[in-house]
């Protein structure tokens, strides 16, 4: 959504209530303004939808004790953090980045992680290697649009999100990326501790594609 400077007149009275209310918000007074008004004409910006799509996930992921979510309004970012059942119980962090526009993607998922084990950096490795594979073989045909993009750093891996293969609400959005990181993170830990072989992972996945409306 394009963004064009304009001169209005304001009284300084309302201008320091705007300005307060952007500082506890965390925002700053051309963007309060700019939502104040798309509410009150019933536009939905960019922001207002990242941030509805933010709030839904906190809200199915709350019952979750697996993933707890971390969420500030007005970010384009939201975290969910998990505990991997190995020595010393490390953290793996979902990070969620959502783009304003986005002609290629929508954002990007990342798994962040930090151990200095190298077996489980070794087996991490060898989980996201698996996931890329079970996606290539089970998702790339469905999407029409731009393919999926991974990136493996050390201590993160980086998975594009695509286009949503329909136009959808806000909560439909929210649900469809809640049901993947659900999965991720169940189909992650099951391989690393043994429970689930690479057929089960992708059996897990193949189920989770069949049930969802949305591709991502």
């Amino acid at each position: 959504m394009k963004k064009t400077l304009y001169s209005l007149m304001l009284s300084d009275e309302v201008v320091r209530e705007v300005d307060l209310l952007a500082h506890r918000m965390g925002t700053n007074r051309s963007n309060l303004i700019n939502q104040i008004l798309a509410e009150y004409v019933n536009l939905t910006t960019p922001e207002r939808r990242i941030n509805d799509i933010f709030t839904a996930i906190e809200e199915l992921m709350t019952p979750s004790r697996d993933l707890v979510p971390f969420f500030s309004p007005n970010t384009f970012t939201m975290s969910l953090k998990s505990s991997l059942e190995y020595k010393y119980r490390p953290t793996v962090k979902y990070e969620v980045e959502l783009y304003r526009t986005g002609e290629r993607s929508i954002g990007e998922l990342s798994v962040i992680f930090r151990t200095q084990s190298a077996s489980l950096i070794a087996a991490m490795t060898e989980f996201f290697r698996l996931w890329k594979y079970v996606e290539d073989k089970n998702l790339a045909p469905l999407l029409k649009g731009e393919p999926v993009n991974y990136a493996l750093y050390d201590g993160k891996f980086v998975r594009s999100i695509s286009i949503p293969s329909r136009d959808c609400t806000s909560e439909e959005l929210a649900e469809v990326l809640s049901d993947y990181i659900k999965l991720f993170d169940e189909c992650m830990k099951g391989s690393l501790t043994g429970k689930f072989t690479s057929q089960d992972v992708e059996r897990r996945y193949y189920q989770l594609l069949e049930k969802e409306t949305v591709l991502i």
